[in-house]
């Protein structure tokens, strides 16, 4: 279970300027013993430059001349943001390449793929990242929109985007990324680094907005109460700093963590196939959603064991087949000390939109009605259904919960419209009532939502903002983080509301929501403005191994904080899907302002301490099972791993 310590943290500078010949008896070495790296080789330029034998080099001057004598044949890129990245390539420019072969086995490790080459940031129109080859001097001609292209030598040629998973490493002067496998480079001098991670994150910049990154620019974009944002260093990180109190002391400065030999496996299930979705009960039961209906699982403290009951969605209709359905259900949510269950089937294979619920009586296993979204006598979609609070599907009398849609935000009502609970069994067609909420006239693109403890809201959106809702209006933020461009597909608050976790594709985003308003009292932004001591995020990634080796078409998704639903609790872990890996960050470690992670970097603090749960096949959701299941072996109740054929509970062992 997970994946192996990977050699990619360390790159000694010893061979950095072997002698060429070491050099080609070590390459035809790994020939022999690394095939796969054959994918990724290429012919360097300069392959059949002299092969005199060099000393190590001491200055620019000499980088400068070695690279004249090579006489490099390279087309003229466009302007960069930088003097760096100038027409001409020169020693300011220069670096040294190197791969990452072996993947995850004990053979990996890094070998020099050039030993001197450049890198420059070009400006290309349409670039496609497998086919375009030579477009070098390609400016955008108004008919596709240009884009920032890095190039290192003749090996590397990327399109700059956080897809590139580009990590930091500033005591060694070292960059690692992905681009169909996994290089870093290496600079040769500190102010090299410094400008080169400067251009690449303007170059971001640029790339996801679609303007330069002039100061202008970006308070245009972020505002100037967000400006801690784009330059972390001037951030407010003093709720950071005292966050780290809440659980007691933080755990001092460590070695960036990979190791899973604390991860447990108590459980694993066969599942009966097709598993959809993973929804967890604080009570008795948890339930997997598949292609035949709803399987029930045994809540224990060690985690969940299935009790062998399946309810069928085609068994219990009363009113015959669904007319709201098409395909398997993909939501489904607990209800009324969870002996109900509200399943929402999308429309259209693809879209998560649907015009209704059915509801199902989980003690009777029936279906026993139908619900329709309609506000004003027009039949609307949702896109997500939730629970009014964190904690609010242990009431046995809820009967209220909140529904989101691209441009809509609401809360519906399963009783009629004088508050009387209506006879489902003798109405022929029975209405959910829209008891509050607001439809958007402009395209607000809502993707995700989630609630705290008392009602208040999070909306993630198409556009990477965060918007937050205060538990008495829907139609009018409180606050709205501007989001770093990456849509938001998935979002988690803490029971308190003080902390939200955002999933996009590559990375999440961990916002503090506290503040200090001018009487002195510390708050979260969903009770007022968060004026301008805002704190910067902070970011979790996965190296660019890992990112490599989860695969391309792998994304992040469902990422959660543990749950908690009493006041006085407090999460402890965060944990997101990607491919066939489970992801699990340490909370405090990752609040921690003094963590190893955090050093030598710029920008916004990215974190990388994980540990993972590898499976065979890919995941559906993982998530931790309510606090009320943890044991005094363990901090943390058990984690839930889903993937359509099997169901695992993993324990986390550790210090109490």
């Amino acid at each position: 279970m997970g994946t192996s310590q990977s050699r990619e943290d360390y790159i000694s500078d010893s061979d950095d300027y072997k002698e060429e010949e070491e050099d080609e008896e070590e390459e035809e070495e790994e020939e022999d013993q690394y095939a796969d790296a054959e994918a990724h080789q290429v012919t360097p330029h300069f392959a059949s430059a002299s092969k005199s034998k060099s000393k190590t080099l001491t200055s620019l001057d000499d980088v400068d001349a070695k690279l004249k004598a090579l006489k490099l044949k390279y087309g003229s890129p466009c302007p960069s943001p930088s003097p760096s990245s100038s027409s001409n390539p020169n020693s300011k420019n220069a670096v040294k390449l190197y791969l990452h072969i072996g993947g995850n086995t004990p053979k990996a490790k890094w070998i020099v793929s050039e030993k001197l080459t450049y890198y420059a940031f070009i400006k290309t129109s349409n670039f496609d990242a497998e086919n375009d080859e030579d477009d070098d001097d390609d400016e955008s001609d108004g008919k596709g929109q240009s884009s920032w292209v890095l190039k290192v030598g003749s090996k590397v040629r990327a399109r700059v985007s956080t897809e590139m998973q580009l990590k930091m490493f500033g005591d060694q002067r070292r960059i690692d990324f992905v681009c169909k496998g996994v290089w870093a480079l290496k600079f040769l001098t500190d102010e090299q680094y410094r400008r080169f991670v400067t251009e690449f994150q303007d170059c971001l910049f640029e790339n996801v907005y679609g303007i330069k990154a002039t100061e202008e620019n970006k308070v245009k974009i972020y505002g100037k109460e967000f400006l801690g944002w784009v330059k972390p260093e001037a951030a407010d990180d003093s709720m950071w700093e005292d966050a780290e109190d809440e659980l007691g002391k933080s755990p001092g400065p460590a070695t960036p963590l990979r190791s899973n030999q604390d991860l447990l496996e108590e459980f694993e299930e066969a599942a009966n196939g097709g598993v959809q979705s993973l929804t967890l009960g604080a009570l008795d039961n948890s339930f997997l959603v598949n292609d035949s209906g709803v399987q029930v699982y045994r809540n224990l403290r060690h985690g969940i064991h299935g009790k062998g009951v399946c309810v069928k969605f085609d068994g219990g209709n009363s009113r015959g087949s669904s007319s709201l359905s098409e395909s398997t259900p993909k939501k489904a949510l607990l209800m009324r000390a969870e002996t109900n269950m509200l399943l929402m089937s999308p429309l259209k294979d693809g879209k998560p939109h649907g015009r209704g619920l059915q509801q199902l009586d989980i003690e009777t296993g029936k279906i026993v009605t139908e619900w329709k979204f309609e506000k004003d006598g027009t039949d609307i979609t949702m896109r997500d259904v939730t629970n009014d609070t964190k904690g609010s599907q242990l009431d046995p009398s809820e009967s209220t919960f909140l529904g989101l849609d691209d441009n809509r935000l609401c809360q519906w009502d399963m009783r009629d419209r004088s508050g009387m609970v209506q006879n489902i069994a003798a109405a022929s067609s029975p209405v959910l009532h829209w008891n509050q909420g607001h439809q958007f006239s402009r395209g607000t693109n809502f993707q995700c939502f989630a609630t705290t403890g008392d009602g208040s809201i999070v909306v993630g959106s198409l556009d990477g903002k965060i918007r937050l809702y205060s538990k008495t209006s829907m139609r009018q933020a409180k606050t709205a983080f501007p989001g770093l461009g990456s849509p938001i597909t998935h979002v988690d608050v803490t029971f308190d509301g003080k902390w939200i976790l955002g999933t996009t594709d590559t990375y999440l985003i961990l916002i503090c929501t506290l503040f200090t308003d001018k009487d002195g009292k510390t708050k979260t932004g969903f009770s007022g403005r968060m004026g301008n001591r805002i704190p910067a995020p902070r970011l979790l990634k996965l190296t660019p191994l890992d990112s490599h080796l989860a695969g391309t078409d792998n994304k992040f998704h469902g990422g959660h904080f543990s749950w908690v639903t009493e006041n006085g609790k407090q999460e402890r872990h965060l944990v997101a899907t990607v491919g066939k890996f489970s992801v699990i960050w340490d909370f405090q470690r990752v609040k921690n302002s003094g963590h190893a992670c955090y050093h030598n970097q710029q920008g916004l603090k990215s974190c990388y301490c994980y540990k993972i749960v590898l499976k065979d096949e890919s995941i559906v959701e993982s998530r931790f099972m309510n606090d009320k299941f943890a044991f005094s072996d363990s901090p943390e109740a058990p984690l839930v791993v889903a993937t359509p054929l099997k169901v695992s509970s993993i324990s986390l062992a550790g210090k109490k």
